[in-house]
């Protein structure tokens, strides 16, 4: 058996191996199960691989359209995983790449079935692709690396123990599609299929088998939650490690071809692959990294954290934070980022207990064994807290609720080094604690790294104020609001019940008069009327504003207005200077009742001599729309202040909504309104609105 058929047997006996282990150790869910289909998929491929490459000349074309059948199958299979494992998001993920899923469900398969007698032809040089072939090779290679883009937003969405679990099966992933990455490229270049890709193929997947047996038996591939950011990855360490392998193995391929070693090719190629493997193994790696900061701290003297780097991260991620959970769970992936510490967690004091309840943790299992009752406090122990006041050893600590705190977080690892407790305290008010537990290699934390932690945990302290004043700050706003609303509603409801109280009292003395249930029953009608607007224009308040917008004649719209509202308005004059404007695409309902409540407003205002003034005017791309009237005008403060606030109003029975209204209207329309008033003289409103087709300047 030659080494080719040793390093593909090999290699599919580990993958349906490892594939089945999974599942068998109770991974079962939609990730376990497209892992499963997706290693013994590849398990098939590298044996039809190494049988196709032992067949004559005759043969080889038609095992070669198997070959590319079971290829087609392994994308969608393998990128459907990549975006659901780990993911808390996961159908939101789904959700996004479904169109990009569905094409690596049906494209490649498509190719390989219904073009199976189009893709290979037999040359002189041995198998050759047809264009059928490479549009196929084209479309596993972009999924290909849609699958390594995700497998790597996993990896460093993680921190702490969830990176520390997923890190071997991830890197795995990542060696066998990225040597599929190559060997497609190589397929691409040649448009042929060659004794090396076969070789470099099992020799990928067998290296990505080795990596996820060390995975799987560190705790298994259970599922883990992590929110992976959307923004675009830069310097992806994928990239790099794709690079470096493309050039050495390409080099290799091109020196064996020289200098005729071919036959060692398989081995080569395993040599090579692990040895890139293992550089990508140390560059992950969070025992180099801290070795290498502690280097250049000690040889360099330079510190070991940028303190200003870690407190402007820390401002960006928390900034746009509302509940504490959110804050905590942000605080944490920090810490562990930066102290490369496999678990933190954070306990926040109860108001109404006092006791520490769990707010976040980085490790699920850690949140899972945590006690559900919390840990009690007394004023004691809060007291013996605030006296500590800085990140401290835990394990020297012998008070119960120390030693309840230990009970609740255990270490996983002998080696992880002492439990940091960093207290949580805002000014003389004791907030939480924060608790590393398990550093990687158990570095002891120096004087540097306690100060930055003490740091952390005083802007953490700062930020969860912050947040209990602001929604104190809401809460006494909606309650303003409330009362406001109220006496308005009270009010009108006052005067309502005064009305019908005072007919009720009456109506037996006049019950016989018609005249008395004539005007009994038209101030029923009007009392309903009023109560009924009142309704509606509150429950207008709650309502989410929607626009249906079309192309509309403005000019059109205000002449609509003026004609229904002719006989109500009682302006001795109206002037319109309507001037020749391009269509507007706005709501025409909401915009009508933008122009019915000026000009009710307008017409409240004037007492005797009333005239009121509506023109328009087109500039570029803005239409104008002005309403003045010669009414007693506003006060400015009220104008600047109050105009557009809701309840605010400086009519008695008015409710101060029909502004707030108009305001809202307009400006879901891209537009802005402006109030012009003088005490006495005249208010003047301005409506500016983006024109559908503009108006050149002469």
């Amino acid at each position: 058996m030659t080494s080719l058929n040793i390093l593909a047997f090999a290699a599919a006996l580990s993958a349906v191996v490892i594939g089945v282990a999974a599942v068998f150790r109770k991974w079962v869910s939609a990730p376990s199960w497209c892992f499963l289909v997706g290693m013994l998929l590849l398990g098939v491929e590298s044996a039809l691989e190494m049988r196709a490459s032992l067949s004559g000349p005759a043969e080889i074309a038609d095992r070669m359209v198997v070959v590319f059948w079971v290829k087609s199958l392994l994308p969608g299979v393998w990128l459907t995983f990549s975006i659901l494992y780990c993911r808390r998001n996961g159908a939101d993920a789904i959700r996004r790449w479904r169109w990009v899923l569905v094409a690596a469900f049906v494209v490649p398969p498509s190719l390989a079935l219904f073009y199976q007698g189009q893709l290979v032809d037999l040359g002189p040089n041995g198998i050759e692709f047809l264009p059928v072939a490479d549009a196929l090779m084209v479309s596993l290679l972009l999924v290909t690396i849609a699958i390594l883009f995700n497998l790597e937003r996993t990896y460093r969405s993680s921190v702490g123990l969830t990176r520390w679990r997923i890190k071997f099966l991830l890197l795995g992933a990542a060696v066998i599609f990225g040597v599929k990455a190559y060997a497609l490229s190589q397929m691409l270049l040649s448009s042929g299929y060659g004794p090396s890709i076969p070789a470099v193929s099992s020799a990928g997947l067998l290296v990505g088998c080795g990596l996820m047996t060390v995975g799987y038996l560190r705790q298994g591939f259970g599922d883990f939650d992590i929110h992976p950011s959307r923004s675009v990855l830069q310097g992806s360490i994928t990239i790099l490690v794709a690079g470096g392998f493309l050039a050495v193995v390409g080099f290799l391929a091109h020196s064996a071809g020289k200098y005729g070693r071919g036959s060692d090719y398989p081995i080569q190629a395993f040599i090579v692959i692990a040895g890139v493997t293992a550089l990508a193994l140390v560059l992950l790696s969070d025992r180099a990294r801290i070795g290498i900061q502690q280097f250049v701290s000690r040889h360099f003297i330079r510190p070991e954290h940028d303190f200003r780097s870690v407190w402007a991260d820390f401002t960006r991620r928390t900034s746009g934070l509302a509940d504490p959970e959110s804050i905590c769970a942000t605080t944490g992936h920090l810490i562990a980022g930066t102290f490369s510490v496999l678990r933190v967690s954070v306990f926040l004091r109860e108001d109404d207990s006092g006791d520490l309840r769990w707010a976040s943790t980085t490790s699920e299992e850690g949140a899972r064994d945590m006690s559900v009752d919390g840990i009690g406090l007394d004023d004691e122990a809060v007291a013996r807290i605030l006296k500590i006041g800085q990140a401290t050893n835990l394990e020297s600590l012998k008070d119960p609720w120390a030693l309840e705190l230990k009970a609740a977080c255990p270490r996983q690892f002998g080696h992880g080094g002492n439990r940091t407790l960093v207290p949580v305290v805002s000014g003389e008010q004791f907030i939480g604690l924060i608790l590393l537990t398990d550093r990687v290699n158990g570095v002891p934390y120096n004087l540097e790294e306690l100060e930055l932690l003490d740091c952390i945990a005083d802007q953490l302290g700062v930020a969860l104020v912050n947040r209990t004043l602001n929604e104190e700050v809401m809460r006494a706003r909606e309650l303003e609001a409330f009362r406001t609303m109220s006496s308005f509603f009270v009010h009108d409801l006052k005067n309502a019940a005064n009305r019908l109280n005072l007919m009720l009292q009456n109506l037996p003395q006049h019950f016989h008069d018609p005249h008395f249930r004539e005007d009994a029953l038209r101030s029923v009608g009007k009392t309903v009327d009023r109560i009924n607007g009142l309704v509606v224009k509150l429950g207008a308040l709650r309502q989410d504003l929607e626009l249906s917008p079309e192309s509309t004649d403005l000019n059109a719209l205000i002449r609509g207005v003026t004609e229904t509202l002719a006989e109500q308005l009682p302006f001795d004059e109206v002037v319109e200077n309507l001037g020749n404007l391009p269509p507007v695409s706005v709501d025409p309902e909401q915009m009508r009742s933008v122009i019915t409540n000026l000009l009710v407003n307008a017409g409240e205002a004037v007492n005797g001599d009333g005239r009121l003034t509506l023109s328009t005017i087109c500039i570029r791309d803005r239409v104008t729309l002005t309403v003045s009237d010669n009414g007693c005008g506003m006060d400015d403060e009220f104008v600047r202040t109050k105009l557009f606030r809701p309840f605010s109003s400086t009519k008695s029975s008015g409710l101060g909504i029909g502004m707030f209204q108009c305001k809202r209207i307009v400006e879901a329309h891209e537009g802005t309104i402006r109030a012009e008033t003088q005490s006495g003289e005249g208010t003047t409103f301005r409506i500016t609105l983006p024109a559908s087709t503009p108006i050149p300047l002469s």
